[in-house]
């Protein structure tokens, strides 16, 4: 288990890019490493890579925010975030000492109504904006002894955006929903953060 690292569950699409980027940077600015299905090798099923990826990582923050059915058809819900937060809630209660389950939503109760099994549980709610998303993560992991305020993580959210463009040239990739492009933003992320430091 690595006790820094956190695994990141949520849709890997352009709508979601804001957000995105806000846990990335907040993760980071707490002493956090992101970690997600993008940033590991692919020579393992998926499943076998998710529920790996989750085992080792003290932490999952779980985005739910995402309910709508897809613009395409046939129209579904997605059901990925669900189902790996079902993998971490089963290896939590597994192993309580070893992992802990954060959820996240956009919309207060909407979450404890569509996932009335983890009535109980409290979700934080981001509100759907990347000052809300780094707010929760400051209370989610208080007990972090970097205590950064949100904005000093806001003006580093838009240091790692400004920088994007580049990275994408450099990395040749066409979106930041990739493997390398992930590991850029998380190690960018960290240059930013401690460029900061008094």
């Amino acid at each position: 288990m690595r006790e820094n690292d956190v695994f990141l569950n949520f849709p890997y699409d352009d709508l979601f890019r804001p957000l995105y980027l806000a846990y990335i940077v907040g993760l980071v600015d707490l002493g956090l490493t992101p970690v997600a299905t993008l940033g590991i090798p692919s020579n393992a099923t998926r499943i076998d890579r998710i529920y790996d990826l989750i085992r080792s990582s003290r932490y999952s923050v779980h985005d739910l925010s995402r309910v709508q059915l897809t613009r395409t058809a046939p129209a579904v819900p997605r059901f990925n975030m669900p189902f790996e937060l079902g993998l971490a809630a089963a290896w939590a209660r597994e192993r309580p000492k070893r992992h802990t389950v954060l959820i996240f939503e956009a919309v207060n109760r909407r979450g404890h109504k569509s996932l009335s099994d983890m009535a109980g549980t409290d979700f934080s709610i981001h509100n759907d904006t990347p000052k809300g998303v780094m707010r929760e993560l400051c209370s989610a992991f208080i007990t972090q002894s970097k205590r950064p305020s949100v904005p000093n993580m806001l003006r580093h959210y838009e240091q790692l955006k400004a920088a994007i463009p580049k990275l994408l040239r450099n990395s040749g990739a066409d979106t930041l929903f990739e493997a390398r492009t992930f590991d850029d933003l998380v190690l960018l992320a960290k240059a930013i953060s401690a460029s900061d430091q008094p």
